[in-house]
């Protein structure tokens, strides 16, 4: 995969919807600050008038359908949501903004996601928040997979920032095969994500468990080891995005956006 990477000027230099942001720049902290500007600017980029927009889940999704709502006000914009789990659907009916499905749109125009890390090569890591599932699902019905993050998450390679480990979301009666079978074959340490809220393990929105593999970091075939993995009986889906992300949006400390693509 061919990368480049592009670094924007300070948030003064941003066009002039952005403008707003450099007024509250220092209300927030450098980490708050970084995910809205890089939200912003995809949205700004990516979202068209009449279009199907899928939404992300997470922190930085926030400040994406924060700016999306601005604008179809401001400019009486039409456009579908799409929600990757429980928390995008209320964020969107929150905002007042249009809800749709993929029985309805199966191709969406593009996708406004976070990630928990992304490496030099634009793999990611998702599932942090435990909708990894229906994310992949809804990034895979279109060809603009576009990622908002935070400097934290930018990385040369997985593993170096992101210590909390790849999820993976299984059927429960799987989970101890599975979790035996991966340290087997690949090593590291693979454990079931426990509720904070709850006694038992955290729940998907799809009624599964969450593994979260602590691997080596000698690891680096992520395609085939994405692979392997899916194919393991009892296995939902892996927290490893590869290939799928077309655009990186970093908001760095000093309010300037790095692109990579």
């Amino acid at each position: 995969m061919v990368v480049a990477t592009v670094v924007h000027k300070p948030i003064g230099a941003l066009t002039k919807s952005c403008a707003s942001i450099s007024r509250n720049f220092l209300k927030m902290g450098p980490l708050e600050n970084a995910k809205k500007i890089a939200a912003y600017k995809a949205v700004d980029e990516y979202v068209k008038d009449n279009s199907v927009i899928g939404i992300g889940s997470g922190s930085t999704v926030i400040h994406a359908v924060h700016r999306l709502a601005e604008r179809v006000k401001e400019e009486n914009l039409n456009v579908i949501c799409i929600p990757t789990s429980f928390q995008a659907r209320q964020l969107t009916l929150n905002n007042c903004l249009t809800l749709g499905d993929l029985e309805t749109y199966p191709k969406l125009d593009c996708v406004i996601d976070g990630a928990d890390e992304v490496d030099c090569d634009m793999n990611l890591i998702k599932g942090g928040g435990g909708c990894l599932l229906q994310e992949k699902i809804v990034a895979s019905c279109t060809n603009q997979l576009v990622i908002v993050a935070d400097y934290t998450k930018n990385s040369q390679k997985l593993g170096e920032q992101y210590k909390k480990g790849i999820p993976i979301e299984v059927i429960p009666m799987a989970y101890t095969a599975i979790q035996r079978r991966i340290e087997d074959n690949y090593g590291g340490n693979v454990k079931i994500r426990m509720a904070l809220a709850k006694a038992g393990p955290v729940v998907t929105d799809n009624g599964n468990f969450i593994l979260d593999w602590h691997f080596p970091e000698a690891l680096s075939n992520w395609d085939q080891i994405n692979t392997e993995i899916s194919m393991i009986p009892g296995v939902v889906e892996t927290g490893l995005f590869i290939k799928m992300a077309k655009k990186i949006f970093f908001g760095m400390p000093d309010g300037s956006v790095k692109e990579q693509s």
